[in-house]
C-alpha cells in the first residue's frame, strides 16, 4: 500500500514512519508538511506536487488549516483519505462530508481502537444511568493546540446519544454561580508537561462514581489505528466511515 502522509514533519508523522518502517506491507511513498524532514521519502510543502499515480491512500495527521487542499487533492485524484487530524470547524467539517460523496473518507477523532470502543460503552452508560452526572477529563501535552480535544467530543457525542440528544456541554463553569443542571456535561482540558493522551467519563450518583477510563501509553497506538483504518477505507466506496467501521 503506498501511502501519501500528510503532516510527515509532524510529531505524529513522525511516529507514523517510524510505525511503517517496520511493516513489508505499507510503504509510505510521499509526505506534505512545513519545514524539514529526515524522512527517507519525499516531503512537499504543497500537495499538489505530489504524483498521485504513486498514491493509494492518503493518511492525514496534519493541522486543520490543510483539510481543503488535502480533499481537493483525494477527490480530483479519486484516493481515499483517512482523517486523522483534529480541531476542525463546523465548515470543514461539512467539506468532509460533501468530499466523502466522492470518494472513501475515514474521519475519527481519534485513531486508537480502545477509545472507539469506549465511546460504546459510555453510550450505553448514559442511558442505563439516567440519573447519574457525567463529566469528561481529558488531558494532553502541552504542545496540543485545540481544546477540548476531539477525543472529548467523541465521548460527549456519545453520552449525548445515550441520553437521547438530552444534555449540553459546559466547558468553563468559572462564571456559573448555580447549582449544576441535571442535563449538564462538563468538559475539561488539562494541558501539561508529555502526557500523550488521557481521557476519563465520570458517572456520579448518589454515594458511588463509576469512571471509564483510557490512557495512551505511547502515539504508536494512533499509528498503527491510521494504518488498519487505511487497510480498511482503500478497498471501500465512497462514503463518510469511523473507526467503528472497521470492527
Amino acid at each position: 500500500m503506498n501511502i501519501l502522509l500528510a503532516g510527515a514533519t509532524g510529531a505524529m508523522g513522525k511516529v507514523v514512519t517510524e510505525v511503517v518502517e517496520n511493516k513489508e506491507q505499507y510503504h509510505i511513498a510521499a509526505g506534505f508538511g512545513e519545514g524539514e524532514s529526515k524522512a527517507d521519502y519525499p516531503v512537499y510543502a504543497d500537495i499538489i506536487e505530489i504524483n498521485p499515480e504513486n498514491i493509494d491512500v492518503i493518511i492525514d495527521f496534519s493541522v486543520a488549516e490543510t483539510l481543503e487542499s488535502i480533499l481537493n487533492y483525494g477527490t480530483s485524484n479519486k484516493i481515499p483519505i483517512v482523517i486523522a487530524a483534529t480541531g476542525h470547524n463546523e465548515e470543514q467539517i461539512e467539506k468532509i462530508k460533501l468530499a466523502s460523496e466522492q470518494i472513501p473518507v475515514l474521519w475519527s477523532g481519534n485513531m486508537s481502537l480502545g477509545i472507539n470502543i469506549m465511546t460504546e460503552v459510555v453510550k450505553e452508560l448514559a442511558a442505563k444511568l439516567a440519573k447519574y452526572d457525567i463529566e469528561i477529563i481529558e488531558k494532553h501535552h502541552h504542545f496540543k493546540k485545540d481544546a477540548p480535544s476531539g477525543t472529548a467530543k467523541m465521548l460527549y457525542n456519545a453520552v449525548n446519544e445515550g441520553r437521547n440528544g438530552n444534555t449540553h456541554p459546559v466547558y468553563d463553569r468559572h462564571d456559573i454561580k448555580e447549582q449544576r443542571e441535571s442535563t449538564e456535561v462538563g468538559i475539561h482540558t488539562v494541558r501539561a508537561g508529555s502526557i500523550v493522551g488521557e481521557h476519563s467519563v465520570i458517572f456520579a450518583g448518589l454515594d458511588e462514581i463509576l469512571e471509564v477510563k483510557h490512557q495512551a501509553g505511547s502515539k504508536k497506538i494512533f499509528a498503527i489505528g491510521s494504518l488498519q483504518a487505511a487497510d480498511f477505507i482503500v478497498n471501500a466506496q465512497p462514503g463518510l466511515y469511523s473507526m467503528k467501521d472497521i470492527f
